[in-house]
C-alpha cells in the first residue's frame, strides 16, 4: 500500500500557544490604548443613583458603590496595568542588558563583583523587597514603576551574561578583535544583537510579573491610589461589598487573569520558537 506524503502540521496547529497569547495580548493592549474612544462613561463619574447595580445592557460590567461604570474602570485600569509593565520591565531590561554585557566580556574581577551584587540581591524575596522600598516613599506610579523596574534585573543580567560568556569564544569575535575593534565595539555591534533571543522572552514573561507586582501593591493601598482605576484597588473595592456586589472583584480579577495568561503563553511560546534546542 502506497502512502502519501506526510503532510507537516501548519503554523497555527504548531503555535496555537503562541496564537492564543498573542490574541489575549492584542484584545487586551487595544482595550486599554483606545479606553478613550470605546468607553460608554467617564471611570470617575460618580453617579448616586446607579449604586452597586448588577451587570445590564446600560452597565455591561455593573457599577461599584459610587455608581461609577465598572467596564470604563477596567479599560482606563488597563492602561496603568500596562504602563507600569512596558515601563518596569523597560527599565529593568537596560540594567540587566548592560551588567550582564559587562560581566560576561571583562570578567575576573568585574564579573566577580557584579555577580555577587546579583547574588546579594536574590537573597531578598522580590516582591517584599518592592513592598519595603514603596512603604518609605509616596505612592505614586512613577514610584511603582522605577522601584519594581531596580529590583527586577537580576534575571536578566544571568541571562545575558551567560551568552555573551558562549559568544566571545567564537571565532567572529576573535576576528573583530584580530581586526582592531575595541571593547564597546565588539559588545554592541557583534555580542548585543546575537544576546537579545533570551531578553525578548524574559521581557514578555517580565511584563505580566510587573503587572501583577503592581496590582498587588494597589491592592494593598501602596500602589495607584483612589480615585484613578486600577485593576488592584478595584479588587480592595470590590472584597468590602463581596457578599452582594461579586462583579466589583471578578471582572477586575479576570482582566489580570487574562493579561497575564496571555503574555505568559506569548513568552513560553516565543521561548520555544526562539531555543533551537526545544525545536529538536
Amino acid at each position: 500500500m502506497i502512502k502519501g506524503p506526510l503532510r507537516r502540521p501548519s503554523f497555527l496547529s504548531r503555535n496555537a500557544l503562541l496564537m492564543i497569547g498573542a490574541a489575549l495580548v492584542a484584545v487586551m493592549s487595544l482595550g486599554a490604548v483606545l479606553a478613550p474612544w470605546i468607553a460608554p462613561y467617564n471611570p470617575n463619574a460618580i453617579n448616586v443613583n446607579a449604586m452597586l447595580l448588577p451587570p445590564s445592557a446600560a452597565h455591561p460590567l455593573g457599577t461599584d458603590a459610587l455608581g461609577r461604570d465598572v467596564l470604563s474602570r477596567i479599560l482606563f485600569g488597563g492602561r496603568v496595568s500596562l504602563w507600569v509593565g512596558f515601563v518596569a520591565v523597560g527599565i529593568s531590561t537596560a540594567i540587566g542588558v548592560a551588567l550582564g554585557l559587562i560581566s560576561g566580556y571583562f570578567g575576573k574581577l568585574v564579573d566577580e563583583i557584579i555577580m555577587r551584587g546579583v547574588d546579594v540581591m536574590l537573597c531578598f524575596p522580590s516582591f517584599f523587597l518592592i513592598l519595603a522600598v514603596i512603604a518609605f516613599l509616596e505612592p505614586s506610579l512613577f514610584n511603582i514603576m522605577a522601584v519594581i523596574g531596580v529590583t527586577s534585573w537580576m534575571g536578566v543580567a544571568r541571562l545575558v551574561r551567560a551568552e555573551t560568556l558562549g559568544l566571545k569564544q567564537r571565532d567572529f569575535i576573535r576576528a573583530a578583535r584580530a581586526a582592531g575593534a575595541g571593547p564597546g565595539r565588539i559588545i554592541l555591534r557583534h555580542i548585543l544583537p546575537n544576546a537579545l533571543s533570551p531578553v525578548l522572552v524574559s521581557a514578555t514573561l517580565g511584563v505580566a510579573g510587573a503587572i501583577l507586582v503592581e496590582s498587588s501593591l494597589s491592592f494593598l493601598g501602596l500602589g495607584v491610589q483612589a480615585p484613578e482605576p486600577s485593576w488592584g484597588n478595584m479588587l480592595t473595592e470590590g472584597k468590602e461589598v463581596l457578599g452582594v456586589a461579586w462583579w466589583l472583584s471578578v471582572f477586575p480579577g479576570l482582566a489580570i487573569l487574562f493579561t497575564v495568561l496571555g503574555y505568559n503563553l506569548l513568552g513560553e511560546s516565543l521561548r520555544d520558537i526562539l531555543d533551537p534546542r526545544l525545536r529538536q
